[in-house]
């Protein structure tokens, strides 16, 4: 408990890291009540999973351009300023989801609301890490991570609920109430972050160039996206198979719901095992067993039994998502970088997500669903041997 809560002048007190919680929590509601009907919504517009696919992996490749474009902002403003702007765009943006009916009025709201994540993404993580000595950082990953995950299983049951009952727009008026009721979290609790850099690094190449020269960080960066092409498959590519088996809305919040569960009772100890077994070991067991559950997949045809197996292989996840950010910031040599570098890093989910969602695409093109599943047990099988070729850091 002393991770969440400790005593200032014998009164017990949150820590810095359980304010920054309740911030994510909020918000991962928000994001991940959204997450549940996102393919669907594009869906409504296009009615074909293959182009829904496509269109999301154009939203990964702007997405993965603006990490690079916005790091001279990110060096020079206050994280916690523009975690804050970009909370009060996003909640604007989903009221404005809720009322469209267009879908060339939905591809300037999602450009927009990309952009916006990036903002989120990068200023919130180096808050973390900037709350965080280095010797408690992968235990207040795993911390943060399982109570971020709690929201993973809340928002989609909620979301799953509303979309069948009342249609997907009201699940983006709650969503954008989750999100301003962070906001003003945020605002309240008075969190600070102040790591600004004096020189600015403005050339998009040299960027590109200088993060990739370190091995150990491009490595990183490959392992880390590892999860992100794992959840391609199970938060765009799975709700369209739910739907099309003949099941409702309520089914997909279920599943996701149940997705979560997991990664909730086992990451924080996974977190802790970095320390006894090192990163390399952690990372080929957690893609070997998602690897291992995928190739498994593909010969079941019964969808309550795929659904089983997938939710099985968030265990496998848990020993992931804790870690894989942990790592990146041990490669990291100076605080300096954590500002030009972590941007960067984080295209790592899109540039996964974009392979896994074009891939994915591809593939249902021209073949059944069931052959995801050979495609994303070889995509784990390529991590495992790039983990292979990390040092094991402890």
């Amino acid at each position: 408990m002393s991770i969440l809560i400790t005593k200032r002048d014998g009164a017990p007190v949150l820590t810095g890291i359980a304010k920054i919680s309740i911030v994510g929590f909020l918000v991962a509601i928000s994001l991940s009540s959204v997450q549940t009907i996102w393919a669907l919504y594009i869906d409504s517009f296009v009615h074909n999973e293959s182009f829904v696919g496509f269109i999301a992996s154009a939203l990964t490749l702007i997405s993965f351009i603006s990490y690079f474009l916005f790091i001279p902002l990110i060096e020079k403003h206050s994280k916690s300023k523009i975690y804050s702007y970009s909370l009060i765009l996003m909640a604007v943006a989903y009221i404005l989801f809720a009322l469209n009916t267009k879908f060339y009025f939905f591809v300037v709201l999602a450009f927009l609301i990309t952009l916006m994540q990036t903002f989120r993404t990068t200023s919130f993580g180096i808050i973390v890490r900037d709350k965080s000595k280095d010797s408690c950082l992968s235990r207040n990953e795993g911390v943060l991570y399982t109570i971020l995950n709690c929201a993973w299983v809340i928002g989609p049951l909620i979301a799953g609920i509303i979309a069948n009952k009342y249609g997907l727009n009201l699940v983006f008026i709650l969503s954008a109430i989750f999100i301003f009721l962070g906001f003003l979290v945020f605002m309240f609790a008075n969190i600070k972050d102040i790591n600004i850099n004096r020189k600015t690094h403005k050339d998009l190449i040299k960027n590109f160039k200088d993060f990739f020269k370190n091995k150990q960080r491009s490595l990183s960066y490959f392992i880390g996206g590892g999860v992100n092409l794992w959840w391609s498959l199970i938060y765009l590519f799975v709700p369209l198979h739910i739907m099309r088996s003949g099941l409702n809305e309520l089914w997909v919040g279920y599943f996701l719901f149940a997705i979560a569960i997991p990664l909730i009772l086992t990451e924080y100890h996974f977190s802790k095992l970095t320390s006894k077994y090192g990163y390399k070991k952690i990372f080929q067991a957690g893609y070997a067993f998602a690897a291992i559950i995928s190739f498994l997949c593909f010969f079941v045809y019964n969808i309550y039994m795929v659904l089983a197996l997938l939710v099985l292989a968030s265990f496998g996840m848990a020993l992931l998502e804790p870690t894989t950010e942990t790592h990146f910031f041990k490669t990291l040599k100076k605080k300096s970088e954590e500002n030009r570098f972590y941007g960067p890093y984080n295209t790592t989910i899109d540039f996964n997500s974009f392979v896994g969602r074009l891939f994915g695409a591809l593939i249902l093109l021209f073949l059944p669903f069931n052959y995801l599943f050979l495609l994303y047990g070889s995509f784990m099988f390529i991590m495992i041997l790039i983990s292979s070729k990390i040092k094991n850091v402890f």
